[in-house]
């Protein structure tokens, strides 16, 4: 309700921004220098058991949701250093859970984007506004984006009016070229939710099942709907993260690594390396997080390094 206020009066601006500062002191700043322990270093615990999507969830402290996109709450990742002799390594998928789209629904305009190594947001600007790739602006690119990952979410026209703050008829037919330029996803989607709905659950590509009862409660029916589109790809990319981290565990060992893993967020695992092993590990936690599951599209996983979990990211 602020940020639509946003521009009808100069408090809510400042009551926003104090809400920030406020979050970032409380949770970050405050709630972190708490819980720093003996040895200087901040220690999380992992549920394999708790999210419904089957991702790992991070508590006391939850260090899976320290600030990244905006500006002042990246700051806090500098906090967050390396010991002297080493840096932390930052690999992360690279949008996996379209990619995961692309090979699930078998779209072949979309398998084709990303087999040619072409932007997907940039290829999806095109389509939707109907220019060439290199006519496709910035804002273009912005609102497609905003589709691409809206569709993956099961969004409809009201969520995505919202999202890029344009009227619902905008957003609705923004969808409505989205499909007719990925016309496989459209037919992938309406098939998931009728499964759904028939068993009573979603599974991912390999086969764990999450129950969605909310299809049979009128009120929560669209809920269960965009639960039952989300799920496949959602669910997909916890499995394939856990897989990967089994390997990569695995190997650190087997070739004798003095790196460590020490932190998952979501999509993302964190090492700390020694200077003279970052090539080797880089190269290793590539070849296994890519290398993890055969798709109709590449999986790629990229990664960078710092002294500071800022830099790294």
């Amino acid at each position: 309700v602020l940020e639509k206020l946003r521009d009808k009066h100069p408090i809510v601006e400042a009551v926003l921004d104090y809400r920030q500062l406020a979050k970032l002191k409380s949770t970050y700043v405050d709630g972190l220098t708490k819980v720093i322990a003996a040895d200087g270093r901040i220690h999380t615990s992992f549920q394999n058991t708790v999210t419904a999507t089957g991702r790992l969830s991070s508590t006391e402290p939850n260090l899976q949701n320290i600030p990244v996109r905006t500006e002042l709450g990246a700051e806090l990742r500098k906090m967050f250093v390396a010991p002297a002799g080493r840096v932390l390594v930052d690999a992360d998928y690279s949008q996996i859970e379209l990619r995961l789209l692309a090979h699930i629904a078998g779209d072949e305009h979309m398998i084709a984007a990303f087999r040619t190594g072409e932007d997907i947001h940039t290829v999806t600007a095109s389509q939707v506004f109907g220019v060439p790739p290199e006519q496709v602006t910035h804002e273009m690119r912005r609102r497609a984006k905003a589709v691409n990952f809206g569709i993956v979410y099961g969004q409809q026209a009201y969520g995505l009016s919202q999202t890029l703050d344009i009227p619902m008829a905008e957003a609705r037919e923004m969808i409505d070229a989205y499909f007719r330029a990925y016309p496989g996803v459209r037919t992938y989607l309406d098939e998931t939710v009728t499964f759904a709905k028939q068993t009573g659950y979603a599974e991912t590509m390999y086969g764990r099942r999450r129950p969605i009862p909310e299809l049979r409660i009128p009120a929560q029916r669209m809920f269960g709907e965009r639960t039952a589109m989300n799920h496949p790809m959602q669910g997909s990319a916890a499995d394939i993260i856990k897989i990967a981290m089994v390997r990569v565990a695995e190997r650190l060992r087997a070739e004798g690594f003095t790196a460590k893993m020490i932190l998952q967020v979501h999509d993302e695992l964190d090492f700390e390396c020694p200077v003279g092993e970052v090539d080797r590990l880089i190269a290793m936690v590539r070849e296994e997080m890519e290398g993890v599951a055969e798709l109709r599209v590449p999986l790629i996983a990229d990664a960078s390094t710092g002294e500071t979990w800022a830099e790294a990211k």
